[in-house]
Formats: C-alpha cells, structure tokens, sequence
C-alpha cells in the first residue's frame, strides 16, 4: 500500500483561514487506514455500551475496524473485551451473542478460557488423553484483552494500548459533567436503534458538532430551541459541539415528565448539551435522560451509527420511552440526507475541503484541527521509525 500523502498545512490555521479537510481524507481507502490508527486505535474511542451484555457471563461478538472482538460481562459482573480469537490456531470463539454458562470454548480444538480470559483447558495438547505439555504454558496463553474503561456506560477501548490513563485523557469533559456522575440506566431494547448512513464516520462528527444546519434541517426542534438559543462548546484536542439555553421536557397526557437525576442543579432545568468526544462518541444530556451515539466505521464511506437513550431511574413509563425515542430517531434521520450529501460532493475533485463560518462553524473546526494533528503526528512517528 502506498503511503497517503495529504497537504494538511492549512487545517490547522485560524477558522477564519482554514480550509477543511482535503477530499482523501473522506473517499480515499488508504487515507483510511492511516486514520484507523493515528485516531481511532490510538485513542480511547466507543466500542459499544455496557448494557449490550446486562448480566454475567453475555458475551457479544463484534467488529472494530476489521478486529473481531469479544465484549463480555465475566462472572464477577466487570465489563471486558478480548480479541475474540483463540490462541492455539486463532480461530474465532463467539460467532453469536450468548451466555457463556461455563467457558469460552473454542469450536476447532476445545481449548477454553475462563470469561476473564485465562486458559483453562487444553485437551489432548500433549497427545491423545494428555491434556497439558511442558511447551503450553497456560499462565502465558490467555486471551489477549484489549484495553477498556466504562464511562457513561460506554465501553471505551485503546486498541495501541498506549493513549494516557482514561481518567487523564478524558479529564476535561468528566469535569464538565461533574454533575452528572450518577447512574444511568438505559431504557431497554426498544430504547436503542441503528442508523446505517453512507457517509465517512468523521462527517457525522461534523455534523453533530454544530447547531448552524438547525433551521433547514430540523425545523420542529427550531422552533422551541432555536438557532440563536444555542452556544458552542470548545475544548481543543479533546471534544466540541454545542447547548442550547432552551430545553423542552417530554410530557405525557397528564402533564408528567420524566425523574430528573437528582442534584444536577438549576443551571440544567432548560440547558442541555451534545458534545462530540473524540472520536467517535456523541453524547447528550439533560435533566431527565441522556443518549449515546458511537459511530461505527464500516469503511470510508459507511457509517453505522448506534443509538443508546439513558435515564435517571429504571423502570420509567414506557410509553413515554417509545415517544422520546421515535422523537430523537427523527431527528437524527433528519441528518442522514447531509451527511450523505457531504459525501457525494467529496467526490468533485476540485472541492479545496471548504471554508468555515468563524462565528457558527468553529466546533467544527474544533475538530478538523484535531484530526489533522493526529495525522500529522502519525506521520511524523512513521518517518522517524524508517
């Protein structure tokens, strides 16, 4: 593969100057690649959440990038994740969802880990009837876990295993939120959807990040929390996106609204905010409940986004969680149209990656900064190692 090669020099100059990202870096398959590594394995970024396995011993099999991995809940109740493939021949584990009753047992030659990933068994690894060999050292030979943390019930990953402490590198926005350190439960299976969108990952950060396309896109969530109640968030290198001063609470027929999580002061009673963490996580708050989007890159131009929503105590009335639900899901299939629009026009081979508004665009730029540093720094890690 040949390396990508893209001039990024004017990303990172002032908004009122900068050009976004060249074309590549949303059409191009090996620009891709290099972005799977310098932003996404080399950062904490959202795999799933840890409600996708609820009770000890779920296991869920999954795809990051290409990298079949396992998410699974051990029988102490923690959240893991392992690659998902056996140690002897690398063959994959868990083909579907499922409780693990007893261990991981591998299909091809039966050797078998515990769920916190040590192994166990290996039958007839020293001939036929003889279960152990001085060679297969078992204490050596566990499932190889891949780094993770839980916050905001997202399971956070670091592929490269060397990004700084999660507590470290996510210090900025668990302050901003420092109200909302409680409990989250998430609303249940018809309180999660998928969204497939044929667009670049990065492209629905952008779009997330602002509150400029309000108007023509969303035009009935306009019209209570309009353009002009919104504020940009900033945080360089970390996160960005936007609140508005106007929050309308869902109510049912007889005027009753979700629990608020309790203590989160009155600055929240008609705030809220979404802020795109880098790089793949979109998150909300708001008195009474909260969503989760982790983008899902498929490829450089398809996106699965997943959509969790969260609230303040369990068991709330669900016919109120189908309404909030369908609401926000209208919402965001308001976006796809753009984010797929974006995408197509990445493909006019003269497009110079566009200019920003520096008064209503700067989250995003927020974020195109980001990016282009981390790719610049990839590169430059690359050049010293040849």
């Amino acid at each position: 593969m040949n390396k990508p090669i893209t001039d990024l020099s004017n990303v990172r100059t002032p908004v009122e100057i900068a050009n976004g990202l060249p074309n590549a870096h949303y059409i191009d398959a090996d620009v891709f690649q290099e972005e799977k590594h310098a932003l996404l394995f080399s950062q904490w970024a959202g795999l799933a959440v840890a409600a996708d396995v609820p009770e000890p011993g779920d296991a869920v099999p999954m795809e990051f990038l290409g990298m079949p991995l396992l998410l699974i809940r051990d029988k102490e109740g923690d959240v893991r994740v392992f690659q998902n493939i056996c140690r002897h021949r690398g063959m994959i584990l868990v083909e579907e969802p499922r409780k693990i009753e007893g261990a991981i047992r591998c299909p091809y030659h039966s050797w078998c880990y515990s769920t916190k990933g040590k192994l166990v068994s290996t039958p007839h690894v020293g001939g036929p009837g003889q279960n152990t060999h001085a060679a297969i050292k078992r204490d050596e030979l566990g499932l190889n876990e891949v780094r993770s943390h839980v916050w905001r019930d997202v399971v956070w990953i670091n592929m490269s295993g060397d990004a700084p402490a999660f507590e470290d590198a996510m210090s900025d926005i668990i302050t901003r939120w420092s109200e909302f350190e409680l409990p989250l439960y998430h609303g249940g299976h018809d309180n999660k959807f998928q969204l497939e969108v044929q667009t670049n990952w990065k492209l629905a950060v952008e779009n997330y990040c602002e509150s400029y396309h309000l108007p023509w896109i969303h035009p009935g969530l306009n019209s209570y929390s309009r353009l002009e109640d919104h504020y940009h968030i900033e945080q360089p290198e970390a996160f960005s996106g936007q609140g508005t001063m106007v929050y309308r609470q869902l109510r049912d027929e007889h005027g009753d609204t979700f629990p608020d999580f309790e203590d989160v002061g009155t600055k929240w009673n008609e705030q809220a905010e979404y802020i795109a963490v880098y790089p793949n996580v979109l998150l909300g708050v708001h008195r009474d409940h909260a969503f989760t989007i982790i983008l899902e890159p498929k490829s450089h131009e398809r996106t699965v986004e997943h959509v969790h929503l969260y609230y303040a105590v369990p068991g709330t009335d669900e016919g109120m969680r189908a309404r909030n639900t369908q609401l926000w899901k209208t919402v965001f299939e308001e976006d796809i149209f753009v984010v797929e629009g974006m995408q197509k026009g990445r493909h006019v081979t003269q497009f110079d990656g566009g200019r920003f508004s520096p008064v209503m665009d700067s989250p995003t730029h927020c974020f195109h900064h980001w990016v282009a540093g981390k790719v610049e720094t990839h590169r430059a890690k690359d050049i010293a190692a040849e």
